[in-house]
């Protein structure tokens, strides 16, 4: 019976956090947190920890938590009309149609992306990127995205539970060198992928935001490194700002 309160106190207290989280736009700190929950730092920072890891909430740079995209994706189970699919498919179909490449919507969960929805070219040769497919954060243009803007931190915490396994020559796979990358990610807003999970494949990632500034969902070009093209930046930025704007 001490178990079972125990456990449900867990849930209220997790709760409580996330009901406090959702009243502040822009991220909020620890201190505020447990000061509105009344709960200790060290007991708020443990659920918290809890919640990052499993997708429920997100922490950035500056050490402040927002809810995460976890909550956005079972949200639209919920409510299909405003699922991010729909919302994404136009845009990703016009990128597609411009880049004559594959578009790839993503989801995170906990240390990896899931890809939930893609827009193909009409021609056989093209990069696959199967719906339901995972792949871990570092070894994706968007997933290197989401731990840049997560911080150092984040990215600290990554590769204490994942170690970076390498998954080709070019995977970043030790912490120098993701935390090197992450400066140069959160600096131009936008991540490659030089085939860093599959060799033969260039990615190009962004990551797409809700009206409240935190990261939903991520959006990127794959292609043959040999036909992946720097310009597709400026029009790969242009269709997660306008999905943004949807959101």
């Amino acid at each position: 019976m001490t178990e079972k309160r125990s456990s449900i106190q867990v849930i209220d207290r997790a709760s409580d956090l996330l009901d406090a989280i959702a009243r502040y736009q822009g991220g909020v700190s620890l201190k505020i947190l447990a000061a509105e929950t009344t709960l200790h730092s060290s007991t708020a920072f443990r659920i918290l920890s809890a919640l990052i890891d499993n997708g429920f909430v997100m922490r950035d740079h500056a050490g402040n938590y927002q809810l995460g995209a976890k909550l956005i994706r079972l949200g639209s189970r919920i409510q299909p009309t405003i699922d991010i699919r729909e919302i994404a498919r136009p845009f990703m179909e016009k990128l597609r149609d411009m880049t004559d490449e594959a578009v790839n919507l993503t989801l995170r969960e906990g240390d990896e992306v899931v890809y939930v929805e893609k827009a193909t070219p009409n021609r056989m040769m093209h990069v696959q990127q199967l719906v339901g497919s995972r792949a871990p954060l570092h070894v994706t243009a968007v997933g290197k995205m989401m731990l840049a803007i997560g911080g150092d931190q984040e990215c600290r915490r990554y590769a204490e539970r994942t170690n970076l396994p390498a998954y080709t020559r070019n995977t970043i796979n030790t912490l120098p060198a993701l935390l090197a990358e992450a400066v140069t990610l959160r600096q131009q807003q936008f991540a490659w992928d030089n085939e860093e999970a599959e060799i033969g494949v260039g990615c190009m990632g962004v990551v797409i935001y809700d009206g409240q500034q935190q990261i939903v969902a991520g959006l990127s070009i794959s292609a043959p490194i040999e036909r992946r093209k720097a310009e597709w930046v400026k029009d790969l930025k242009q269709a997660a700002y306008d999905i943004s704007q949807q959101l």
